[in-house]
């Protein structure tokens, strides 16, 4: 024990003075550093905030255009109504049965060509008793006539006298009137049995047919729906399209037009002419009722009454018009707009009316007058009196001396 003792009597000391300086070295290391970071992050606020009012008061950079005149073609893509060029129902004008039926739906029928044939036996029979009473009337006739002439004979021996004469001139002329009267009656109960056959009133494609043969066809039967037949004449169609009231000028008739069915036949224009308008305007829609005539022969296909397609008019200016970037183009509550740099270089919004859309480019038709720099991209920093500072739009090419953003 008092060995060990002695061994720890002899381990060197440290004194009291060596830790105090190595821990005030220590305090001052610290404090120097939390120093130099306190200096270097003021340092970078300070720089940040000069940074951000620099921002802050100097002009909003915006790239302008100005509006570019042109005066090339359009086109002006329309709504197309496909019909037949002419489409009647074909009822019957007798009273019978359907005795037989020569066209179905599909044929292609001529003019003056058999559809069907009605049996009607009761016009047949009255047709028949019509020209027996006309024999009649004219046996009247005749024997009235010589009654007249032999009469006449006598009012020179005074067989007779002037009144029996003009009894027997007036009978016979009713015995006349009576003829023509059947001949009348003839003359209709032959058109009923004409009827019986009903007759392609002009060449066409046959696309209803409603009866079967041995079925009752009334003439009274009228009715949507209750037609023997309907025709229609394909060959050529009308298209009718509604012309807006601002292009309504610019369409002249014998035109040429375009007709694209895109879902029937993609990529195909069919050619056609501008043939006739209705001369006045629809006063709900402002549109002008324009007809289009088409042939129906084109080797692509033929096209059917009842489509529903697009037409293509091509329209040439006589005055230039103002386009603008459609990037320009703002949607605000009361309008369309646009932000224009004033003089004093601060934004103004002005309104305009849109025309042709162009896809990148949109036609303005009034509201502006040409001179005017017109903000190309307008953010939401644009606003009523802002102050900007304006450079021209170079269309993506960076210019040499473009101001930091």
């Amino acid at each position: 024990m008092k060995s060990n003792g002695h061994a720890e009597n002899k381990l060197p000391q440290v004194q009291k003075r060596t830790l105090m300086v190595i821990t005030g070295a220590i305090v001052v290391v610290a404090v120097v550093l939390f120093v130099i970071g306190f200096w270097l992050r003021h340092e970078r606020i300070k720089k940040r905030e000069a940074m951000a009012k620099e921002i802050r008061d100097k002009p909003l950079v915006v790239q302008f255009v100005l509006p570019k005149k042109t005066q090339k073609s359009v086109k002006l893509t329309l709504p197309a109504d496909i019909q037949a060029y002419a489409a009647t129902a074909l009822y019957a004008r007798t009273d019978g049965y359907l005795a037989s039926w020569k066209a179905d739906i599909n044929d292609r029928v001529k003019k003056g060509d058999v559809l069907a044939v009605i049996s009607a036996p009761d016009t047949d029979a009255d047709l028949e008793q019509a020209e027996a009473n006309l024999n009649q009337q004219k046996t009247n006739h005749q024997l009235a006539l010589a009654t007249e002439d032999r009469y006449r004979g006598l009012i020179s021996t005074h067989g007779v006298t002037q009144q029996q004469l003009d009894q027997f001139h007036s009978a016979s002329e009713q015995a006349k009137a009576n003829v023509g009267s059947s001949a009348a009656a003839v003359d209709r109960m032959k058109a009923l049995v004409g009827f019986e056959k009903i007759i392609a009133p002009f060449d066409g494609v046959v696309t209803v047919r409603t009866y079967d043969v041995g079925a009752l066809i009334s003439a009274t039967n009228t009715a949507h729906g209750q037609e023997l037949f309907d025709l229609a004449e394909d060959d050529k169609l009308r298209v009718f399209v509604n012309v807006p009231q601002s292009d309504s000028l610019l369409i002249k008739f014998g035109q040429p037009v375009e007709l694209m069915l895109e879902r029937n036949y993609p990529g195909h224009a069919f050619k056609g002419i501008v043939a006739r308008s209705a001369a006045t305007l629809d006063p709900v829609t402002r549109t002008l009722r324009t007809e289009l005539d088409f042939k129906n022969d084109d080797p692509a296909g033929r096209i059917f009454p009842g489509m529903y397609g697009q037409a293509v008019f091509t329209l040439d200016r006589t005055e230039p018009v103002l386009t603008i970037p459609t990037s320009a183009l703002l949607f605000e509550a009361d309008g369309k707009q646009v932000a224009l740099v004033g003089p004093e270089n601060k934004i103004h919004f002005q309104k305009i009316v849109p025309g042709n859309d162009f896809g990148t480019e949109i036609e303005v038709t009034s509201g502006l007058k040409g001179d005017e720099r017109i903000v190309s991209n307008p953010g939401e920093q644009v606003a009523e009196g802002v102050l900007v500072s304006p450079v021209a739009d170079t269309g993506g090419k960076e210019p040499a001396n473009k101001p930091a953003q």
